[in-house]
Protein backbone atom coordinates (compact mmCIF):
# COMPACT_ATOMS: atom_id res chain seq x y z
CA UNK A 1 0.00 0.00 0.00
CA UNK A 2 1.07 3.49 -0.87
CA UNK A 3 0.12 6.43 1.31
CA UNK A 4 -0.09 9.17 -1.28
CA UNK A 5 -3.22 9.81 -0.99
CA UNK A 6 -3.70 11.54 2.78
CA UNK A 7 -6.40 13.59 4.13
CA UNK A 8 -5.48 16.29 6.99
CA UNK A 9 -7.08 17.04 10.16
CA UNK A 10 -5.62 19.42 12.72
CA UNK A 11 -6.30 20.89 16.01
CA UNK A 12 -7.52 24.33 16.37
CA UNK A 13 -3.73 25.84 17.59
CA UNK A 14 -2.27 28.49 15.44
CA UNK A 15 0.53 26.25 15.42
CA UNK A 16 -1.10 23.15 13.99
CA UNK A 17 -3.52 25.45 11.45
CA UNK A 18 -0.28 26.93 10.02
CA UNK A 19 1.30 23.94 9.14
CA UNK A 20 -1.91 22.05 7.60
CA UNK A 21 -1.92 25.23 5.51
CA UNK A 22 1.95 24.63 4.42
CA UNK A 23 1.28 20.63 3.89
CA UNK A 24 -1.51 21.25 1.82
CA UNK A 25 0.21 23.88 -0.22
CA UNK A 26 2.81 21.60 -0.83
CA UNK A 27 1.49 18.59 -1.49
CA UNK A 28 -1.99 18.46 -2.13
CA UNK A 29 -4.37 16.62 -0.15
CA UNK A 30 -7.63 14.18 -0.59
CA UNK A 31 -10.88 14.12 0.69
CA UNK A 32 -11.38 11.98 4.14
CA UNK A 33 -13.94 9.23 1.35
CA UNK A 34 -11.08 9.40 -1.46
CA UNK A 35 -7.72 9.00 0.98
CA UNK A 36 -6.20 6.09 2.52
CA UNK A 37 -4.38 7.44 5.41
CA UNK A 38 -5.43 10.28 7.44
CA UNK A 39 -2.96 12.27 8.81
CA UNK A 40 -3.09 14.21 12.20
CA UNK A 41 -1.53 17.55 13.36
CA UNK A 42 -1.42 18.09 17.22
CA UNK A 43 -0.91 16.69 20.46
CA UNK A 44 -2.14 13.45 22.05
CA UNK A 45 -5.71 15.59 22.59
CA UNK A 46 -6.01 15.75 18.32
CA UNK A 47 -5.15 12.43 17.93
CA UNK A 48 -7.66 11.06 20.56
CA UNK A 49 -10.23 12.89 18.64
CA UNK A 50 -9.38 11.52 15.36
CA UNK A 51 -9.45 8.05 16.33
CA UNK A 52 -12.64 8.54 17.67
CA UNK A 53 -14.22 10.78 15.42
CA UNK A 54 -12.89 8.16 12.28
CA UNK A 55 -12.95 5.06 14.09
CA UNK A 56 -15.65 3.69 11.14
CA UNK A 57 -13.37 4.75 8.77
CA UNK A 58 -11.05 1.72 8.28
CA UNK A 59 -8.62 4.30 7.86
CA UNK A 60 -4.82 4.22 9.41
CA UNK A 61 -3.97 7.39 11.22
CA UNK A 62 -0.76 9.00 11.32
CA UNK A 63 -0.14 12.18 13.33
CA UNK A 64 2.63 14.79 13.45
CA UNK A 65 3.43 16.79 16.57
CA UNK A 66 2.15 19.97 16.79
CA UNK A 67 1.31 20.12 20.67
CA UNK A 68 2.57 20.06 23.77
CA UNK A 69 2.96 15.97 24.62
CA UNK A 70 2.68 13.80 21.80
CA UNK A 71 3.81 10.74 22.46
CA UNK A 72 1.27 9.18 20.19
CA UNK A 73 2.52 11.21 16.81
CA UNK A 74 5.68 11.19 15.02
CA UNK A 75 7.94 14.54 14.76
CA UNK A 76 6.61 17.40 13.00
CA UNK A 77 8.78 17.47 9.57
CA UNK A 78 7.42 18.42 6.09
CA UNK A 79 9.82 16.80 4.46
CA UNK A 80 9.45 13.37 2.46
CA UNK A 81 5.64 12.90 4.09
CA UNK A 82 5.02 10.58 1.10
CA UNK A 83 8.33 8.34 1.76
CA UNK A 84 7.81 8.38 5.47
CA UNK A 85 4.01 8.06 5.26
CA UNK A 86 4.75 4.60 2.88
CA UNK A 87 7.54 3.27 5.33
CA UNK A 88 5.69 3.64 8.50
CA UNK A 89 4.48 0.83 10.61
CA UNK A 90 1.11 0.00 11.97
CA UNK A 91 0.19 -0.64 15.31
CA UNK A 92 -3.29 -2.27 15.78
CA UNK A 93 -5.49 -1.08 19.06
CA UNK A 94 -8.44 -1.97 20.67
CA UNK A 95 -10.76 0.31 22.30
CA UNK A 96 -12.77 -0.61 25.24
CA UNK A 97 -16.17 -0.73 25.23
CA UNK A 98 -18.10 0.57 28.84
CA UNK A 99 -21.48 -0.28 29.49
CA UNK A 100 -23.62 1.15 32.21
CA UNK A 101 -26.91 1.18 33.91
CA UNK A 102 -27.41 4.59 35.74
CA UNK A 103 -29.57 4.80 39.23
CA UNK A 104 -32.60 5.78 37.03
CA UNK A 105 -32.42 2.75 35.24
CA UNK A 106 -31.32 4.07 31.97
CA UNK A 107 -28.20 2.47 30.04
CA UNK A 108 -25.48 3.52 27.43
CA UNK A 109 -22.65 2.71 25.94
CA UNK A 110 -19.54 4.35 25.30
CA UNK A 111 -15.83 3.37 23.76
CA UNK A 112 -12.81 4.45 25.24
CA UNK A 113 -8.88 4.41 23.60
CA UNK A 114 -7.01 5.49 26.61
CA UNK A 115 -9.56 4.56 29.64
CA UNK A 116 -12.65 4.11 31.60
CA UNK A 117 -12.69 5.85 34.70
CA UNK A 118 -15.41 6.10 37.63
CA UNK A 119 -14.79 9.12 39.75
CA UNK A 120 -16.99 10.07 43.01
CA UNK A 121 -19.13 13.11 42.40
CA UNK A 122 -19.30 14.43 45.80
CA UNK A 123 -17.09 15.24 49.13
CA UNK A 124 -17.63 11.25 49.86
CA UNK A 125 -15.77 8.63 48.78
CA UNK A 126 -16.53 5.93 46.67
CA UNK A 127 -17.76 2.52 47.75
CA UNK A 128 -17.48 0.27 44.73
CA UNK A 129 -17.46 -3.73 44.36
CA UNK A 130 -15.27 -5.14 41.61
CA UNK A 131 -15.70 -8.01 40.18
CA UNK A 132 -13.84 -10.07 36.79
CA UNK A 133 -15.48 -11.96 34.29
CA UNK A 134 -18.30 -12.51 37.06
CA UNK A 135 -16.10 -13.46 39.89
CA UNK A 136 -16.27 -11.06 43.28
CA UNK A 137 -12.93 -10.17 44.07
CA UNK A 138 -12.95 -6.86 45.89
CA UNK A 139 -16.58 -6.46 47.90
CA UNK A 140 -15.76 -2.68 48.79
CA UNK A 141 -13.10 -0.25 47.52
CA UNK A 142 -13.31 2.92 49.30
CA UNK A 143 -11.91 5.68 47.14
CA UNK A 144 -11.78 8.57 44.91
CA UNK A 145 -12.65 6.07 42.05
CA UNK A 146 -10.93 3.59 39.98
CA UNK A 147 -9.79 3.18 36.13
CA UNK A 148 -9.48 0.72 33.43
CA UNK A 149 -6.32 1.66 31.10
CA UNK A 150 -5.45 -0.09 27.30
CA UNK A 151 -1.78 -0.49 27.13
CA UNK A 152 -2.00 2.98 24.86
CA UNK A 153 -3.76 4.58 27.70
CA UNK A 154 -1.30 3.36 29.79
CA UNK A 155 1.16 6.73 30.04
CA UNK A 156 -1.77 8.73 30.50
CA UNK A 157 -4.45 9.00 33.47
CA UNK A 158 -3.36 5.65 34.49
CA UNK A 159 0.31 6.46 34.74
CA UNK A 160 -0.68 9.76 36.81
CA UNK A 161 -2.79 7.72 38.91
CA UNK A 162 0.03 4.97 39.91
CA UNK A 163 -1.29 2.76 37.84
CA UNK A 164 1.98 0.73 35.61
CA UNK A 165 2.90 1.23 32.28
CA UNK A 166 1.55 -1.54 30.05
CA UNK A 167 3.62 -2.52 27.02
CA UNK A 168 1.77 -2.78 23.49
CA UNK A 169 1.01 -6.70 22.50
CA UNK A 170 1.00 -7.64 26.49
CA UNK A 171 -2.58 -8.46 25.86
CA UNK A 172 -3.09 -6.90 29.00
CA UNK A 173 -5.36 -4.11 30.51
CA UNK A 174 -4.41 -2.08 33.64
CA UNK A 175 -6.92 -1.50 37.07
CA UNK A 176 -5.75 1.21 38.53
CA UNK A 177 -7.24 2.46 41.85
CA UNK A 178 -7.67 6.04 42.46
CA UNK A 179 -6.69 7.81 46.23
CA UNK A 180 -7.69 4.67 48.35
CA UNK A 181 -8.62 4.53 51.36
CA UNK A 182 -9.63 0.46 52.12
CA UNK A 183 -7.94 -1.59 51.46
CA UNK A 184 -5.46 0.66 51.91
CA UNK A 185 -2.82 -0.78 50.69
CA UNK A 186 -4.24 -2.30 47.22
CA UNK A 187 -2.59 -1.04 44.00
CA UNK A 188 -4.60 -2.40 41.40
CA UNK A 189 -4.20 -5.36 39.24
CA UNK A 190 -3.19 -6.10 35.61
CA UNK A 191 -6.09 -8.46 34.16
CA UNK A 192 -5.95 -10.50 30.78
CA UNK A 193 -6.91 -8.13 27.50
CA UNK A 194 -10.00 -10.92 27.49
CA UNK A 195 -11.34 -10.18 31.09
CA UNK A 196 -14.62 -8.56 31.52
CA UNK A 197 -14.27 -6.28 34.50
CA UNK A 198 -17.73 -4.67 36.23
CA UNK A 199 -17.53 -2.23 39.10
CA UNK A 200 -20.70 -1.77 41.23
CA UNK A 201 -21.36 1.20 43.27
CA UNK A 202 -22.40 0.85 46.77
CA UNK A 203 -24.85 3.82 48.14
CA UNK A 204 -25.08 5.28 44.59
CA UNK A 205 -27.38 8.04 45.79
CA UNK A 206 -25.78 8.82 48.96
CA UNK A 207 -21.83 8.46 47.48
CA UNK A 208 -23.03 8.90 43.83
CA UNK A 209 -20.04 8.29 41.59
CA UNK A 210 -19.64 9.43 37.28
CA UNK A 211 -17.89 7.08 34.86
CA UNK A 212 -16.10 8.37 31.86
CA UNK A 213 -14.73 6.69 27.87
CA UNK A 214 -12.62 9.20 27.33
CA UNK A 215 -14.48 11.66 26.09
CA UNK A 216 -18.14 10.33 27.13
CA UNK A 217 -19.11 10.90 30.65
CA UNK A 218 -22.41 9.64 32.48
CA UNK A 219 -22.96 10.17 35.91
CA UNK A 220 -24.74 8.77 38.30
CA UNK A 221 -23.99 5.58 37.71
CA UNK A 222 -24.85 2.01 39.34
CA UNK A 223 -23.61 -0.57 37.73
CA UNK A 224 -20.40 0.00 34.78
CA UNK A 225 -19.33 -3.26 32.57
CA UNK A 226 -16.23 -2.57 30.96
CA UNK A 227 -14.30 -4.74 28.16
CA UNK A 228 -11.59 -4.60 25.29
CA UNK A 229 -13.74 -4.21 22.05
CA UNK A 230 -12.12 -6.90 19.77
CA UNK A 231 -14.55 -6.20 16.71
CA UNK A 232 -12.97 -2.69 16.23
CA UNK A 233 -9.39 -2.33 14.76
CA UNK A 234 -7.70 0.91 15.10
CA UNK A 235 -4.17 1.56 13.26
CA UNK A 236 -1.63 4.28 14.15
CA UNK A 237 1.28 4.52 11.96
CA UNK A 238 4.92 5.34 13.20
CA UNK A 239 8.00 5.85 12.35
CA UNK A 240 10.29 3.26 12.12
CA UNK A 241 12.84 4.80 14.32
CA UNK A 242 10.35 6.28 17.02
CA UNK A 243 7.47 3.70 16.88
CA UNK A 244 4.70 3.36 19.91
CA UNK A 245 5.83 -0.04 21.25
CA UNK A 246 9.83 1.58 21.80
CA UNK A 247 8.39 4.99 23.77
CA UNK A 248 6.21 2.70 25.84
CA UNK A 249 9.33 0.99 26.73
CA UNK A 250 11.41 3.94 27.01
CA UNK A 251 8.78 5.74 28.93
CA UNK A 252 9.85 3.38 32.10
CA UNK A 253 13.07 4.45 32.04
CA UNK A 254 12.28 8.53 32.34
CA UNK A 255 14.05 10.10 35.65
Amino acid sequence: MTHRKFALVASDTPEAAEAKARLEARYGVAAVEDAEVIVALGGDGLMLETLHRFMDHGLPIYGMNCGTVGFMMNQYDEENLGERLAAAQPVTLHPLRMHVETVSGERADAQAINEVSLLRESRQAAKIGIFIDGVKRMDELICDGIMVATPAGSTAYNLSAHGPIVPLGAELLALTPISVFRPRRWRGALLPAHAEVTFVVHEAGKRPVSATADFTEIRDVAKVTVREDQSVDLTLLFDPEHNLEERIIKEQFQP
